[in-house]
């Protein structure tokens, strides 16, 4: 069965306060993806369920406890040949908090949402974001594929519809 996927399970949350979503900026000596902003998150823990795990990560990272989380897409990330894939639980949250605990993840910045481009964010950010956030309270989740181009220098995302 060389086709299928073994798949690591993780979550991505996007906080919003108003106008501002929260970002986190990986450590320069990071071994994946050093500099680069992306929204928090990280690995399901064996045990453990979904939307427990996007809350776990959000409040080890943030400090913040933000109980009404939204799934809002459902990502699957292609790493190439013989790679396991991962499956990323896409959550929004809204918080009136902006009082941020620092941890070894990375820097923690509010973003007012007009300038998130500005700056050197994961590759498929950009449309991530905006689609999910464009999606109306209570909508079904996105499915998206995100993989690496044929040749290894764009990275890529596809909504199915």
């Amino acid at each position: 069965m060389p086709d299928r996927y073994i798949v690591y399970p993780r979550t991505l949350t996007f906080l919003l306060n108003g106008d501002d979503v929260l970002l986190i900026q990986r450590p320069p000596d990071a071994s994946l993806f050093p500099g680069m902003v992306n929204g928090v998150g990280g690995h399901v823990e064996r045990g453990e369920d979904v939307l427990s795990s996007a809350r776990r990560e959000v409040r080890e990272e943030t400090g913040l406890d933000v109980p009404d989380l939204s799934l809002r897409c459902l990502l699957h990330v292609d790493e190439g040949v013989n790679r396991p894939g991962v499956i990323v639980f896409v959550f929004v949250g809204h918080t009136d908090r902006r009082d941020v605990t620092a941890s070894d993840e990375g820097a923690l910045h509010w973003v007012p949402l007009a300038r998130v481009g500005e700056l050197n964010l994961m590759p498929d950010l950009p449309p991530l974001l905006t689609r999910v956030l464009a999606l109306p309270p209570g909508a079904a989740p996105l499915f998206a594929r995100s993989a690496i181009s044929p040749g290894g220098d764009t990275w890529e995302i596809h909504f199915i519809t």
